[in-house]
Order: C-alpha cells, then sequence, then structure tokens
C-alpha cells in the first residue's frame, strides 16, 4: 500500500487533487509525534521488535517495506538501540538480532537467547530434513503432523529411558513450544503444522553436526570426554526480554 493511498479517502478526496507534502506524509499519527518513518515503515519497524521474525508469507506488508529499499532505514533504527537486521532473501524471512561491536565488548541488549529443549531440539532436526527434503521436490510449503513428531521424539529416547509417559508430555509440550516460537505454524488442523523457512536459519548445515553429536551425548551414546546439557542453545531466535511471543 503506498503513503498516499494510506490517508486517501475517496470520499472526501481534495478538490485539487494537490499532492501532500511529504513532511505531513511522516508526522501527526499522535499528538507530539516527531517520528520521521512513514507509517508502514513504523509498523515494520514494530512487527519486528514484537515478533521473533517477520516473513513475505505470514507478514507480506512488512516483508514490502523491505523490497521498497527501506531495509537500510528499518536497519538504521534497530541499530540506534543495539540491534541489528538480519534479512534472509531466499527463505524470505528477516528478524532482530543482538549487535557485535567491532571490539568484542558487549553493547547493552533487549534480546535473550533462546535455548531449545532435548524434545525440541529432537523436532528440529526432524524438521529441517523433511523441510529440505520436500523443497528439493518443488513444495512451496512443507507440512507436518503431530503424531509424526511424537514418533520422531520416542524413536531417540535412550534404551534405559523408564518413565515413558513423562518423556511423552515432554514431546508435547516441545511441539507447543516450537508453535509458540514460530518454527511450527499452526493450521486449522489442531494436529497440522507448516514448517516455517526459519528452521533453515537456525539450522544450517554446519550446525547440524553439532545438534547430532548432542543428541547422543544425552542418550549416553557419545564419546565420553563429551559434555551434556540439558537444553541446546541455537542462534537465529533471539527474542525480547520477558516477550514469549
Amino acid at each position: 500500500m503506498g503513503m498516499t493511498d494510506f490517508f486517501h479517502d475517496e470520499d472526501r478526496a481534495d478538490e485539487t487533487d494537490a499532492p501532500v507534502p511529504e513532511d505531513d506524509l511522516r508526522s501527526g499519527l499522535f499528538e507530539g509525534d516527531e517520528g520521521t518513518l512513514y507509517p508502514e515503515q513504523r509498523r515494520c519497524l514494530h512487527a519486528l521488535l514484537k515478533h521473533r521474525y517477520i516473513s513475505a508469507d505470514r507478514h507480506p506488508d512488512h516483508w514490502e517495506v523491505l523490497l521498497k529499499d527501506d531495509e537500510g532505514v528499518i536497519k538504521s533504527r534497530l541499530h540506534d538501540i543495539f540491534l541489528d537486521l538480519q534479512v534472509e532473501w531466499e527463505q524470505r524471512i528477516a528478524f532482530k538480532r543482538r549487535a557485535i561491536s567491532e571490539t568484542g565488548e558487549p553493547l547493552p541488549s533487549l534480546l535473550r537467547d533462546v535455548s531449545h529443549t532435548k524434545e525440541e531440539t529432537i523436532v528440529m532436526l526432524a524438521l529441517r530434513q523433511r523441510y529440505f527434503a520436500q523443497r528439493q521436490e518443488g513444495d512451496e510449503a512443507v507440512f507436518i503432523d503431530r503424531q509424526a513428531m511424537l514418533e520422531e521424539i520416542s524413536e531417540r529416547w535412550p534404551e534405559h529411558l523408564t518413565n515413558r509417559s513423562a518423556a511423552a508430555k515432554k514431546a508435547e509440550t516441545g511441539i507447543e513450544g516450537l508453535a509458540r516460537a514460530g518454527v511450527l505454524l499452526k493450521t486449522v488442523d489442531p494436529d497440522r503444522f507448516q514448517i516455517s523457512p526459519i528452521i533453515e536459519v537456525l539450522l544450517p548445515v554446519e550446525k547440524l553436526h553439532e545438534l547430532l553429536t548432542w543428541l547422543m551425548t544425552q542418550n549416553g551414546t557419545a564419546p565420553a570426554d563429551e559434555e551434556a546439557d540439558d537444553e541446546l542453545e541455537l542462534d537465529g531466535l533471539a527474542v525480547e526480554q520477558g516477550d514469549d511471543a
């Protein structure tokens, strides 16, 4: 939607059809407004701050802003608060991430890293493999059923696991956690999900080996000198402090 369309009211159009001054388009959205961004730029920036990522499929209006050479403007505003903009054009997604100083010194940050449980990590591995395979076959959108994810988790349970009921509950929680994180996108069927392109950012090829090694460690099949953690921290989905959306 163009700026003129955003403010234009055909029922009350100016008889002279005089162009609206550019400064008027950039201000006056609320009393005392001193902002310099166009309304759609502000909404795009707001969406990037509110959500873990925006995508062309889920947020077409915001994605269009980035396509209109506004990436630099949005990035500049994020830089003002020590954040950087990452745009993955092939996957058609964009997200904020913590800025890194040239000296290596830590910068103030509004973000916290997201750590995934073992169950979430197992599912993410399955999602990455399915997403890659079906995209190679030409599928534009890739889907997966809840039962398929539960089976993937159960197949990777260690042989010595005794409390499988508790493990099954953790598996369900893990799936819901990935849905909240936007890795799994809900459909009209509560047991069927679309796999988000963000999975390629979370799990690039070089990360898969690390993930598999971590899972082997958790199951007690990795070399003895490997250290185990309860969670695996992955890059790419940092979120605002206190934000679970």
